[in-house]
């Protein structure tokens, strides 16, 4: 474990018509995050970070290995080996409120076709499931029901003792790649360009089976799914491949707005050079969500996006917040969100109110979105009236966390520890406030000192 001191920022990338990437100098003011440890247990891609109470988190990646570590001290705890391929799903799994042991328990799925059941106080391997006929891609708990449900090329219901209750059919090859729960005993999984709606059948007394039925299958994407999430206790919220963004009704499933207008094109570009920019995929898909009460935060591409959910609108954008496409994100208290990419960085951002500046009009259309044709004037109008009338927002850079040296695939926030990252370069680094650990190293000097007298002494 490395403790290192930081102080800088990016390094200039050239000139800025090269690089519209916003860039920060080394007098980073409103950045915290001076202080970082680097925590070495892993062998391979880093993928999976879980928080496990307000002081545990536990790591996995490629190398098929588990790693508990302690977020205030950097310290690793247990190493949890079991698995002979890549992990490919990790997530907590909650004990009992009856139960008088309060053990803490994670699921872990992996490659090599197991699914298992692990206890983090002590390391031990509980339970272990070797069954399944494809890769488990996704994980979820149903807390209420007291069961799991594992996601691959089937759905499979499971009970806490990890007893199969019941599956699906054949879904498709390519598999599950994402679940949420939604009310009614449903969820709702994403299998390439599908949602498909399933309800849960607990046992009753007519029947003492559990059974999982397909109530519906809602085909608006045009592209894969590739993230799914719960925005609040009235919608869920899906982005794919190709940058479209639906919002869906929690409880009758339908679409209650869209938005696929990640990209603004340049009144500098010609026709074509716009249809070869939205050709690329990777530009506008995707990757992550994360909101709060008013706005859903989008990583779009390379870029960040905050769509108000009561406007049904972007009200601000950072297009190029990174050199590469953003994996991940996170909303912190203070309006601040902390983004991290593919090309190494973790870049923090501040969510501001422009005051009294002018609104270039979205364009509108799927058309529009591929750069076919340009932006009507007179049927902008509206729009931009609307949007003049709102109050704009930006986003704004306040910090650079520059350690990793690879992709970073994601990371955790502890209120009272700093931020934990985890990369491709086999690293995890835990961010440290400066100021505040420094408060707490002056503490326990002042207890030693008096514990052993030499701060009277010294008076």
């Amino acid at each position: 474990m490395l403790r290192w001191l930081i102080g800088g920022g990016r390094e200039p990338q050239g000139l800025a018509e090269k690089s519209p990437l916003q860039t920060i100098g080394e007098e980073q003011t409103q950045n915290p995050y001076t202080e970082l440890l680097v925590l070495k247990a892993h062998h391979d891609i880093v993928r999976f970070l879980v928080q496990l109470d307000e002081y545990r988190f536990a790591s996995a990646g490629d190398d098929g290995i588990v790693v508990v570590w302690n977020a205030q001290t950097g310290e690793k705890l247990l190493e949890l080996n079991g698995h002979t391929q890549k992990i490919t799903a990790l997530i907590t799994f909650p004990s009992l409120e009856a139960c008088e042991e309060k053990n803490q328990l994670i699921l872990t799925a992996s490659s090599d076709r197991t699914v298992i059941l692990w206890d983090c106080d002590t390391g031990r391997q509980v339970r272990k499931v070797s069954c399944f006929q494809s890769t488990v891609k996704c994980l979820i708990v149903l807390q209420r029901l007291d069961v799991w449900l594992s996601g691959g090329n089937d759905l499979c219901v499971w009970n806490r003792k990890l007893d199969l209750l019941c599956k699906t059919s054949h879904l498709s090859d390519t598999g599950i790649s994402a679940l949420i729960e939604i009310p009614k005993n449903c969820v709702v999984a994403a299998v390439g360009k599908e949602l498909i709606i399933f309800q849960l059948v607990a046992p009753t007394g007519e029947s003492l089976e559990w059974d999982i039925l397909e109530i519906k299958r809602l085909l608006d994407h045009q592209d894969n799914i590739l993230s799914l999430v719960n925005v609040n206790d009235l919608s869920f919220i899906t982005g794919s491949h190709v940058g479209e963004m639906i919002i869906w009704d929690i409880l009758d499933w339908t679409m209650q707005a869209c938005e696929c207008n990640f990209w603004d094109p340049s009144p500098q570009l010609d026709t074509q050079q716009e249809i070869k920019l939205c050709q690329k995929p990777n530009d506008i898909s995707i990757h992550h969500f994360t909101w709060d009460e008013e706005n859903v935060f989008a990583a779009v591409g390379r870029g960040l996006y905050v769509y108000n959910l009561q406007m049904k609108r972007v009200i601000a954008c950072q297009k190029t917040a990174h050199d590469s496409s953003v994996l991940h994100v996170a909303k912190l208290p203070n309006r601040q969100l902390i983004s991290c990419s593919e090309d190494g960085s973790v870049r923090i951002w501040e969510l501001r109110e422009k005051q009294q500046l002018a609104v270039e009009p979205v364009p509108t259309g799927f058309f529009n979105m591929w750069g076919f044709g340009r932006v009507n004037k007179q049927a902008s109008q509206p729009i931009k009236k609307q949007q003049e009338n709102a109050t704009p927002c930006s986003l704004e850079l306040i910090g650079d966390l520059i350690g990793h040296s690879s992709s970073v695939e994601m990371f955790l926030y502890f209120e009272d520890h700093g931020l934990v990252t985890c990369s491709a370069d086999h690293l995890i680094i835990l961010w440290k406030n400066g100021e505040r650990e420094s408060g707490l190293r002056s503490l326990k000097l002042f207890q030693k000192l008096e514990e052993n007298g030499d701060l009277y002494l010294a008076v």
